[in-house]
């Protein structure tokens, strides 16, 4: 079964992206990563820019825009990976094992993703 791993990060932990501490940040994210890739649960995923985000709303025929960061989000999304695993428990296993999992970092949100039927099934 298929998850999505959705991965916040504090303001503190998304400065360390480009502080003075970034080689440790991203060493922390190369062998996490690395981990996933070599057991194959990994299907795929990105890092995000920070701060630039944009949320569209409708209002009937006119669109909201609101461009973020926003200031009411006390994490901001870093990232995402869905990853090929058993059950939830497992995939909980890898969310945990994120390095914004860490206390004070952030967390990991777990979605299931939704298999959609095609005609053709």
């Amino acid at each position: 079964m298929q998850y999505a791993l959705l991965y916040f990060e504090t303001p503190t932990e998304y400065a360390r992206r480009t502080g003075p501490d970034q080689d440790a940040y991203w060493g922390a994210w190369t062998t996490y990563m690395g981990m996933m890739h070599e057991k194959g649960v990994s299907q795929g995923g990105q890092a995000l820019h920070p701060g630039q985000s944009t949320v569209v709303r409708s209002a009937g025929a006119d669109r909201i825009i609101e461009d973020g960061p926003f200031a009411e989000a006390r994490e901001e999304l870093g990232g995402f990976v869905i990853v090929d695993v058993p059950d939830l428990d497992a995939a909980l296993t890898y969310a945990q094992a994120a390095p914004c999992a860490a206390p004070g970092a952030g967390h990991v949100e777990v979605h299931p993703v939704l298999q959609m039927q095609t005609e053709d099934a």
